[in-house]
This record gives structure tokens, C-alpha cells and sequence, in this order.
């Protein structure tokens, strides 16, 4: 068997470090995401949540069913898409438009 069973990759949470939380008291999923950072990565705890749910079931001795998902949070103010669309700073690949010199639209390369 491995030595290090990793639950949550985006927080590199191991199956150690919820055994751990456990050991301290912390039964509830809530609990265990608070402290370990758990589904908070760029999955948002669509990878992790069932094994972490599973293995903390196993470890309190409880049944699946009595383990709830955790409460999802989003933004309070989402950020609209056209800021993030149009960053200055955001990659380019070499045939994208580029909307502030004319004759650049993609098929007709990029101007240097």
C-alpha cells in the first residue's frame, strides 16, 4: 500500500491528515474542511468529497448516508466574465484577434 493515500489533490489532503482530525475531535465534514482546507481547491470538492466522505464515515464508525456534503459557498459578488475576458494581461495565443490593430483577425497571423 502507499504511504502517503491522498484524498483531496488540489489541497494535497491525506487520508494521515483526516485520521489526524479526527484524532482531535473534529467528526464533522464542516470540521474537517475548515481545518484541513479540504474542497476549497480549483475542484471546488467534486473530486475529494466522496473519498474524504467515505473515509471519514469509516473512521467515526458511521454510515455514508449520515455524512451530508459540505455547504457550497460562492462568491458573494461573482466577477462578470468580460473583466477577465478582456485583462490586459491575459494570455494570448499567436492567432488570436487582436481588437486594437486593424487586420489582425485570426487566419491572417499575427502582426509584429
Amino acid at each position: 500500500m502507499a504511504k502517503k493515500i491522498v484524498l483531496c489533490r488540489c489541497e494535497d489532503v491525506t487520508l494521515s491528515d483526516l485520521e489526524h482530525c479526527v484524532d482531535r475531535g473534529y467528526l464533522d465534514i464542516e470540521e474537517v474542511k475548515r481545518y484541513t482546507g479540504f474542497g476549497t481547491g480549483p475542484c471546488q470538492g467534486k473530486e475529494c468529497l466522496g473519498p474524504m466522505a467515505t473515509q471519514l464515515a469509516r473512521l467515526t464508525n458511521k454510515p455514508p448516508a449520515e455524512i451530508p456534503p459540505f455547504t457550497s459557498r460562492p462568491p458573494i459578488a461573482p466577477t462578470p466574465i468580460k473583466l477577465l475576458a478582456n485583462a490586459p494581461d491575459a494570455h494570448r495565443f499567436d492567432d488570436d484577434p487582436d481588437t486594437k490593430r486593424p487586420g489582425t483577425e485570426p487566419g491572417m497571423g499575427v502582426a509584429k
